[in-house]
């Protein structure tokens, strides 16, 4: 038997993430042009590996030009070398390293490498929830804080707690680190197909924000919207958010 699918998207996280922390610490580049290497550098790895380990699978990765022969395959490895390039460049450690297996449409194996925490954690060894926070915690945005989520917040006694990547974010509900990460500002596949297969693994609610599942794979990438949070939560969550309307 050979590797399995899981393993090989934990091997393969975790290796970009140890790339990415040493081209970091060597000090040669800082900023945007330490992003830009970091995303060109894991994904050649990630890239490479894959197609070695998986001939047959199809690849959707954000820095690789897309092929939409993938969409009439039934296996895609939907990769994020870096989520989080600017967090990254800014020597901070909410950012990720993402690795996913769509099969059907559905986010079915992934691996989370948060390698400023020394973490990965995959759909394959789901970590255990802890108990929810008192007061509740809520995931936004560093630099956008998604008026959705600030509604939400509110009205559900929420504290808001912000943070870098897409990544980081879902992880930390993962983690027990925060109960609701709900976002509205739009994202593509590689943002969230990874961290979707590792939060259902542990027994979280994942959906769009209108209830209705989550499907990868498709010609268009972009993905409008996005909950995950405690189980016990989203039917609140849900509710609220879809009274939500926009001022203005």
């Amino acid at each position: 038997m050979g590797e399995s699918d899981e393993h090989l998207a934990e091997r393969l996280a975790t290796a970009a993430g140890a790339i990415l922390l040493d081209l970091r610490a060597r000090g040669e580049l800082e900023g945007k042009a330490l992003g830009k290497a970091g995303d060109e550098q894991a994904n050649a790895l990630l890239c490479r590996e894959i197609r070695a380990a998986r001939p047959h699978d199809a690849l959707l990765s954000e820095e690789e030009k897309d092929n939409e022969a993938r969409c009439g395959q039934s296996r895609v490895w939907i990769v994020d070398p870096l989520d989080g390039t600017r967090e990254y460049g800014e020597g901070r450690d909410d950012w990720a390293v993402h690795m996913a297996l769509a099969v059907d449409g559905v986010a079915t194996v992934g691996a989370v490498a948060l390698p400023g925490l020394g973490l990965t954690l995959t759909s394959g060894a789901p970590l255990p929830l802890q108990p929810a926070n008192q007061p509740l915690k809520m995931l936004v945005s560093r630099t956008r804080p998604a008026a959705e989520a600030v509604f939400v917040a509110e009205r559900i006694g929420a504290d808001l707690l912000a943070m870098g990547s897409a990544g980081a974010k879902a992880m930390a509900v993962v983690r027990g680190k925060a109960d609701i990460y709900l976002h509205t500002g739009g994202q593509y596949e590689w943002d969230n197909c990874a961290p979707v297969a590792v939060a259902q693994a542990a027994g979280l609610h994942v959906s769009r924000v209108d209830g209705s599942p989550i499907r990868y794979n498709n010609a268009d990438t972009y993905l409008p919207d996005l909950l995950i949070c405690r189980m016990e939560l989203a039917e609140e969550v849900l509710r609220l958010a879809a009274q939500y309307s926009p001022v203005g």
